[in-house]
């Protein structure tokens, strides 16, 4: 195909999506944009040090063959003004993997962000952004080195969706009026409105990208961040679509935070993934306190957004952290600030962000090994005090360099010999050791470690017991009583009828239908006094919501279904020690 500007390379090949894999040519084309201000400065120099990893790791086996596109200031000038121009869409869609610089959003009504247009435009709906500190960079932490976390942030959907409605328009007077009258809501007068549309489909797909990301980047769990305590439909929905995609596409690898307690007493079985839940002002405290026990995070978009910057903060700032925007079908790598038009060709600034941006893109293409040579050689290149001017002025004896000599710089030092294997050794020991601490503190003070991690149940699911205690209609009372004093329980479940139907058995049961009516326990059977059918609520019931159930049936207990199964169990007395323990955060 012909483009007006855009010219695809004569030599390498295309990236293609077979079956959802990727497959990479040892000679691919990649597509990249200069991006507008600083943008050309720091994409020459990381064009140089990715060239330079990949020509050292695999020795001119392979190589990538770049192909410039046009977005920004520099698609106007060459497409009549137009910022985004179709035919780059087009050829970042082909290519699937490609790299941009900072790009600047023009001044004036109708322009959208390019970012977003991009998000939008090719579906890329994963904003990925790995964190972590980097030894001698500057950080406000005492201990950086614990953060290493990458989040997964949902990037069509939410408040970004952009569906809003200006006060004083006709269109917002329609809107206040119908959710007024014809749905009851209050709000203020002249109040903005904003619709926050968070789907089953959205939420998933976003968390089965995290989950298998997990699997194959070996790491210990995926945390959903929401604030679904108070937003429950929508939110609150993430969190539960989020626990289903775990346990219904990913069941043979995943487990729950509650039952790597309460079944298998805080040890983490081999090759388990744990699935845990954060409210997300708790995620925001946990990422400054115990930033170590989260390894990736999904969230929906607007607390993907507070959160990724936030935890960037924490290992050197905006500066070097990396990003990317992700489908399954496309993937394009950016620079996370903005286009600092002061420092433009000034060959000043850090190239951090774009740099680690193609770390990324490596990584994703498959070629560790020259991802691997970067982030290896950066710390010991930053340690030695040869940084751009924002590291300069934070580092006492540092050496102060410009764009382009800092890459200088990062080359001389991969093309010196770097022992891989080595320090990848290293990594690994010490990955497995911190893990170990982290077993062994669950093991020995898990409710403390719970409370100290922000754990905090919000669903029955959270609080219910899974080991149950089952008879059968045919077994005696006195049975059914020698199996709740055996197992310390004031109740058991009782198995289905020939109608289908589950039942329960209570201590209650036997001293108001037995020992009241002065009957034997050994001649009666449980069908007899056992209580049918059950009450059961889904796993993802909020604990207010049980409680009120509780109260309103005059219940004591209710049972956990999950389809036709009877998968727990939560009691009046599971909820006040919720209560007693947590406090009001668990029904907010």
């Amino acid at each position: 195909m012909e483009y007006r500007h855009i010219k695809i390379p004569t030599t390498g090949e295309k990236i293609t999506v077979a079956n959802g894999q990727l497959k990479v040519p040892d000679q691919p084309i990649i597509g990249y944009v200069e991006g507008d201000g600083i943008g050309p400065d720091i994409t020459k120099a990381c064009l140089r040090i990715w060239d330079a990893a990949v020509t050292k790791a695999y020795g001119g086996k392979r190589k990538i063959h770049w192909c410039e596109t046009y977005l920004g200031e520099k698609a106007a000038g060459l497409y009549d003004g137009n910022y985004c121009p179709d035919e780059t869409l087009k050829v970042l869609q082909d290519l699937v993997v490609s790299i941009k610089g900072p790009l600047t959003t023009p001044v004036g009504g109708g322009f959208r962000s390019l970012n977003v247009a991009l998000r939008q435009d090719l579906d890329l709906y994963a904003c990925v952004r790995p964190v972590r500190h980097y030894a001698g960079v500057p950080s406000p932490l005492k201990a950086p080195g614990k953060v290493d976390v990458v989040i997964f942030r949902e990037n069509t959907e939410d408040v970004y969706a952009g569906i809003e409605y200006k006060s004083g328009t006709p269109e917002n007077e329609k809107v206040a009026k119908f959710l007024k009258q014809e749905m009851g809501a209050k709000f203020f007068e002249g109040a903005g409105i904003g619709i926050k549309p968070i789907s089953a489909f959205g939420s998933k797909r976003l968390v089965r990208m995290a989950i298998q990301y997990a699997i194959d980047n070996g790491r210990e769990s995926v945390t959903l961040v929401h604030k679904g305590n108070i937003m429950k439909f929508t939110e609150g929905a993430f969190r539960n679509w989020g626990y289903e995609v775990a346990r219904e596409e990913f069941g043979n690898v995943t487990i729950t935070e509650e039952q790597l307690y309460n079944e298998y007493k805080g040890k983490q079985p081999e090759g388990k993934i744990v699935i845990k839940d954060r409210i997300a002002d708790i995620m925001f405290q946990m990422m400054l306190l115990r930033p170590d026990e989260f390894d990736v995070l999904a969230t929906p978009n607007l607390n993907g957004d507070y959160l990724s910057d936030s935890v960037a903060a924490e290992v050197g700032g905006m500066g070097i952290a990396p990003g990317a925007n992700i489908s399954d079908n496309c993937a394009v790598f950016e620079a996370t600030h903005g286009t600092a038009p002061k420092y433009a060709n000034l060959n000043k600034v850090n190239p951090g962000s774009l740099l680690f941006s193609g770390v990324m893109m490596l990584e994703h293409m498959g070629w560790k090994e020259a991802a691997d040579l970067i982030t290896l050689v950066y710390p010991e290149v930053v340690s030695d005090g040869i940084v751009t001017y924002d590291f300069a002025r934070q580092i006492d004896g540092a050496t102060e360099v410009g764009t382009s000599q800092f890459a200088d710089a990062l080359i001389e030092r991969i093309n010196g010999g770097v022992d891989l294997d080595t320090k990848r050794r290293a990594q690994q020991e010490l990955l497995a050791k911190e893990r170990k601490q982290r077993e062994i503190r669950r093991l020995l003070q898990p409710m403390e470690e719970m409370v100290d991690t922000g754990r905090v149940p919000h669903t029955v699911g959270d609080l219910m017991t899974h080991s149950l205690m089952t008879v059968s209609d045919t077994e005696s009372v006195e049975q059914a009583m020698h199996t709740m004093t055996d197992n310390n329980v004031s109740s058991v479940v009782v198995e289905p009828n020939a109608a289908g139907e589950w039942g329960i058995l209570t201590r209650r049961d036997i001293v108001t239908k037995v020992v009241r009516n002065n009957k034997s326990p050994a001649s009666l059977k449980v069908k007899d006094i056992a209580s049918r059918p059950l009450f059961s609520v889904p796993a993802e019931t909020s604990i207010h919501e049980a409680a009120t159930i509780l109260a309103d049936k005059g219940y004591s207990r209710v049972t956990i279904s999950q389809g036709d199964k009877i998968i727990g169990i939560v009691t009046e007395t599971d909820i006040f020690n919720a209560v007693e323990k947590y406090g009001a955060a668990i029904t907010e």
